[in-house]
């Protein structure tokens, strides 16, 4: 008796359709994209001989995050809801005279309505404000500093803005948006951000 061959399966049908299935999933998968902070990064230095300049220490504010969260200014305890009107006070303070221009000895904040301590800092132009956080601070904490000080820079060129513009920081930041051609608008702006430069210095974490 002769011995009846099993017919073979033709596998090529398949191996396309496992492969439109494959595309399909590929197409129609939503992957989450982790998105960062927008930072500008400050401008490289022509010459890597160049000294960093001499900071007086009241020109200095220093701000603390332990891996507890904890928030310490100065040295004090405070809340974060209290750091933005701390930054203000520093910021604002006006106790003395500005960068040198040209050599010349600069000039006293006339636009300034702080306490004029001369703890404080000089003026808004040398005043730098340093975070030093934990590697166990939580990074909501973190962010929550970096806002509240972002913040009262815009209050201050706010403030500014009104007096001087009859307009505020932010609102000129928009009017720019819809019209990025009006150089009457870029000069008001650079104005109010030399005026309250933001530097802000972020240390190395601790340990």
């Amino acid at each position: 008796m002769a011995r009846r061959e099993n017919p073979e399966i033709n596998a090529g049908s398949m191996a396309d359709i496992a492969f439109l299935l494959l595309i399909f999933f590929l197409v129609t998968t939503t992957m989450d994209v982790d998105s960062g902070i927008s930072r500008k990064l400050p401008e490289k230095q022509p010459d890597t001989d160049i000294k960093p300049p001499v900071l007086k220490e009241k020109n200095i504010f220093e701000v603390n995050i332990n891996r507890n969260n904890d928030l310490l200014v100065e040295g004090d305890a405070m809340k974060i809801e209290d750091l933005r009107q701390a930054a203000i006070d520093f910021i604002d303070n006006g106790g003395g005279n500005g960068k040198k221009v040209d050599g010349k000895e600069g000039e006293p904040c006339d636009y300034c309505n702080g306490a004029k301590s001369p703890t404080s800092s000089d003026h808004p132009n040398k005043a730098v404000i340093s975070i030093q956080s934990d590697r166990g601070t939580d990074y909501g904490m973190f962010v929550s500093v970096q806002n509240e000080l972002g913040a009262a820079y815009t209050e201050l060129r706010n403030r500014l803005g009104l007096k001087k513009y009859n307009r505020s920081y932010t609102d000129l930041v928009k009017d720019l948006s819809n019209n990025k051609g009006n150089e009457e608008l870029k000069a008001k702006i650079s104005f109010l951000k030399k005026a309250y430069p933001q530097v802000i210095s972020e240390a190395e974490p601790t340990k």
